[in-house]
């Protein structure tokens, strides 16, 4: 067979063999995933963000007291320090003059052979103000031994317990810029077309929801009126209308939801906690027909986002990641419940 022939024998074998051989099944097109599907996983997205921004505020909060406790007990560890070595320098004086001043002549006999027993007398109480004076100043060095001692304890434990919050804050930190990663990345593969439909179809669920809840009678009727400090509560965030959202951010350029609430109670005198899970476990309860300005919506069920009310059922708010502080409806989110500072 020729060189020619043989060539073409071979591809003829390769063609033949090829045809026989399993085609590759390609890979069926993932199905578009809808609008409300989109919007349900930015809702989930944006709530599991700002779960974990609470969660690094609550840590936040817990290590600037601790930094404050580990300050005090440094200071005091080194004013203990300062006494005790001012305590060891009165005995080191104190045995000085016992060494100085010894003899084996008990006061009693002193008493005896002294010319004048009244001076002696007087001269023994003098001597037993000194022993006084002597066992006194023993007793604040071992005292001041003792406060130096606990004292160092406590601060080499502030420290340990400041330094594991460090650590709980880094990876709550990382947590929540992991999750907003998430948000970002989902944003980027959406058209301006999805965008515009899932802000359209958010708004329409927010005006259903707000009918809803005020249909219900659960708001009762008209407001009741502001306290003085809740007044200056409600001028002070509704003042901050237009900054921008920011995770762990109480002001004054920027703030995360509890930031507000608490720094608009904190301007109108009445510190309050710092998250938003803390100001719905520690402030007193109230129904939604109670409300008044100044009261605090709480919502979601792990109390994860908190807005001011300031009346006709409308709260202001810091909304989430890439919006500003601004005035919503008040069933802008799950409504959990109220408090009142």
């Amino acid at each position: 067979m020729s060189g020619v022939l043989l060539r073409l024998a071979c591809t003829a074998a390769m063609a033949a063999q090829a045809a026989l051989a399993p085609v590759p099944a390609v890979a069926a097109p993932q199905p578009q995933r809808t609008v409300a599907q989109l919007l349900t996983d930015l809702q989930r997205m944006y709530q599991q963000a700002e779960e974990a921004t609470q969660t690094y505020d609550g840590t936040q909060e817990k290590l600037t007291q601790q930094r404050a406790e580990v300050d005090r007990l440094d200071a005091a560890l080194a004013h203990a320090r300062l006494s005790l070595q001012d305590s060891r320098t009165a005995v080191g004086q104190l045995a000085r003059q016992q060494y100085q001043g010894a003899d084996d002549i008990s006061p009693y006999v002193r008493l005896l052979l002294a010319p004048d027993p009244q001076h002696a007398l007087d001269e023994g109480h003098v001597i037993g103000e000194l022993a006084e004076q002597r066992t006194r100043t023993v007793g604040r060095l071992t005292g001041a031994e003792k406060k130096q001692d606990t004292l160092a304890k406590a601060a080499r434990k502030a420290l340990d317990t400041q330094l594991t919050l460090a650590g709980k804050q880094k990876k709550a930190r990382d947590d929540v810029q992991a999750r907003l990663g998430d948000i970002e990345r989902l944003l980027a593969t959406l058209t301006p077309e999805q965008l515009s439909e899932i802000a359209k179809l958010e708004q329409a669920g927010v005006t259903d929801a707000q009918r809803s809840l005020t249909t219900s009678g659960a708001l009762g009727g008209d407001d009741r009126p502001p306290t003085p400090a809740a007044r200056r509560a409600v001028g002070y965030a509704l003042a901050q209308v237009g900054k921008p959202y920011a995770w762990g951010a109480q002001g004054p350029a920027s703030y995360d939801c509890s930031g507000l609430t608490a720094q608009a109670w904190t301007h109108a005198g009445t510190p309050i906690p710092r998250t938003s899970q803390a100001q719905w476990s520690h402030l007193p309860k109230i129904p939604l027909d109670q409300l008044r300005p100044g009261d605090l919506i709480v919502y979601y069920p792990k109390a994860t986002h908190v807005a001011l009310y300031i009346g006709d059922r409308q709260v202001v708010q810091a909304p989430r990641p890439g919006e500003k502080v601004k005035v919503s409806p008040l069933a802008s989110y799950p409504v959990l419940g109220a408090v009142r500072p």
